[in-house]
């Protein structure tokens, strides 16, 4: 196999540490797989050096500062994979072999990039190769970084133009959990995830790994996330399934919008269980959902709508803090959906503002870390389709 394994601040944060990941390394080579690795800066050193840049520093010279944590990282774990007999070199920034480079807006060049990692992963039979994760360079060779998470984006990216078979993402969880484990009990790992649903619980809080990673994975290349303890790179932990899917869909059917007011949505806890029960006992599948302060409106498919506002109607006179439900019909529900949507400030702009220039009332907005839907009325569908490709695709 060809593996590309990223090990995280956390697995780096002690001598004993880097030990466990080198001998976790070694024994993946030994076994005749190709290893390539990427290092993240040893515990907390890049908090730590931004910390300590209290003056105004410009921004070639913070990323400098900030990358000597990397630096360090990738000289200890070149020097333990060398005490075991691995032929290992470590390529940080600078160096002729070096693959991550970025344009002049601090975007990965993405073809002199993978043109990079091809020449480089076609001595990986031979050496180790130990990579800074986190940072890049421009084409002028002056250094930059990726962001926070970075080091998740390098290892990722450097898999897929590297052609490996799979990512190991080295941390200090057991993988991706069904719940915290300082706060629930029980908590256990999940063994597979999508991106998709990965990448909601990322935006969330959900720190595993960084949304901005995911955005390189495609279906051929594996990754999966493990502890730093499990100390076999080849299994275990969670494996992270598929790839993000870019469209832009517009749904064949008619909904409608069940609207219901009143105080009881503000400060009655369990009312939209109430409300969503009272439905899925009736065997009414629910679109979407949006919330308001005093109101919650159900998008369900038009030929249950009438069966629907029964059941919300018996709910309202059974809460008093209900008022009423309300029905519109023939509502249709263009969607966008996307891995990058996170990272385009304005992307709502960029899809509702043409809409609004056409005269298209925009009826609802419902938005996650990786679609927006846009409802508009029936009549409207087609002229709001044909302008959202043509505004969003480009």
């Amino acid at each position: 196999m060809r593996v590309v394994a990223k090990f995280g601040g956390t697995s780096l944060g002690s001598g004993d540490r880097i030990e466990r990941a080198a001998d976790s390394i070694a024994d993946a080579v030994a076994a005749g797989h190709e290893i390539a690795v990427v290092a993240s800066a040893m515990g907390n050193t890049t908090d730590e050096l931004l910390d300590d840049i209290t003056f105004d520093a410009e921004e070639a010279d913070r990323a400098e500062i900030v990358s000597m944590g990397e630096r360090t990282s990738v000289r200890m774990l070149k020097a333990a994979l060398a005490a075991r007999g691995v032929n290992a070199v470590f390529l940080e920034p600078g160096h002729p072999d070096w693959p991550v480079v970025a344009n002049d807006r601090g975007e990965v060049d993405a073809e002199e990039t993978q043109r990079r990692v091809e020449a480089l992963a076609a001595d990986l039979d031979d050496v180790v190769p130990v990579i800074t994760g986190f940072l890049a360079e421009d084409l002028d060779g002056n250094v930059t970084t990726l962001g926070r998470g970075g080091s998740d984006t390098t290892a990722v990216m450097l898999g897929r133009y590297a052609d490996a078979d799979e990512v190991v993402i080295v941390t200090d969880v057991e993988g991706v959990m069904t719940g915290d484990p300082h706060v629930v009990e029980g908590a256990r790992n999940v063994g597979e995830i999508t991106v998709d649903e990965l990448r909601n619980l990322s935006f969330r809080g959900a720190e595993v790994v960084a949304p901005s990673a995911l955005s390189f994975k495609d279906d051929e290349l594996d990754v999966r996330v493990i502890h730093y303890q499990h100390g076999d790179l080849l299994s275990g932990g969670t494996k992270i399934e598929g790839q993000f899917e870019n469209m832009i869909d517009m749904r064949d059917t008619p909904l409608s919008c069940l609207t219901v007011a009143g105080r009881a949505i503000r400060n009655r806890p369990g009312i939209m269980s109430t409300l969503s029960t009272a439905l899925y006992d009736s065997d009414i599948n629910v679109d979407a959902v949006a919330s308001g302060m005093d109101s919650m409106t159900f998008y369900v498919d038009q030929d249950v709508a009438e069966r629907a506002e029964n059941v919300l109607h018996s709910e309202v006179i059974e809460v008093g803090e209900l008022s009423s439900v309300t029905v519109r019909e023939d509502v249709a529900v263009i969607r966008v959906l996307g891995g990058e949507l996170p990272n385009q400030p304005g992307v709502l702009r960029r899809i509702v503002d043409p809409i609004a220039d056409a005269g298209i009332n925009v009826i609802d907005i419902i938005s996650s870390a990786t679609s927006v839907a846009v409802f508009v009325d029936w009549e409207d569908r087609e002229d709001t389709l044909e302008i959202v490709q043509e505004h969003f695709s480009s």
